[in-house]
């Protein structure tokens, strides 16, 4: 997965590996070209990557073309997965980022994998479409069922 090198991104780190995920460092503001190889070869090597779009400052929940740019130059397509819990805290960060409470229902949403095309900012829109579907799937299923 690709985390910051920031220090806030150690921590994801140190958990990621625990739970046995190898991680790529670097973000479009620290690190980012080699970030950028890395993921690359790992998605030619076949493995599966996960990339939060929207960069290490934001703007929160808009698409930064990394994650495109990597599926381009590997020739792999893009799965995007969007998330709802019912009951979570909210931290005071940019991106609000949520922690489930105990007991929470989290709902998974996730589309068709998306070939994306050659022009960056057409795949750029196609991840963000995606996004917004999957993340409004799962924020239905969590208000309906």
């Amino acid at each position: 997965m690709l985390v910051s090198e920031h220090s806030d991104g150690e921590i994801i780190a140190q958990i990621g590996a625990r739970l046995g995920q190898r991680t790529v460092r670097g973000s479009t503001t620290r690190g980012g070209a080699r970030a950028l190889l890395g993921l690359v070869r790992a998605l030619q090597a076949g493995e599966t990557i996960a990339i939060t779009p929207d960069g290490p400052r934001g703007p929160r929940h808009e698409v930064q073309a990394g994650v495109v740019a990597a599926a381009q130059r590997a020739g792999a397509p893009v799965v995007a997965i969007g998330v709802a819990c019912s009951r979570a805290w909210s931290l005071g960060s940019w991106d609000r980022f949520r922690i489930p409470m105990p007991f929470a229902r989290i709902v998974l949403s996730y589309t068709e994998p998306i070939l994306m095309p050659a022009d960056l900012d057409a795949g750029t829109r196609a991840v963000a479409e995606a996004l917004d579907r999957s993340s409004a799937a799962a924020q239905r299923a969590i208000r309906h069922g």
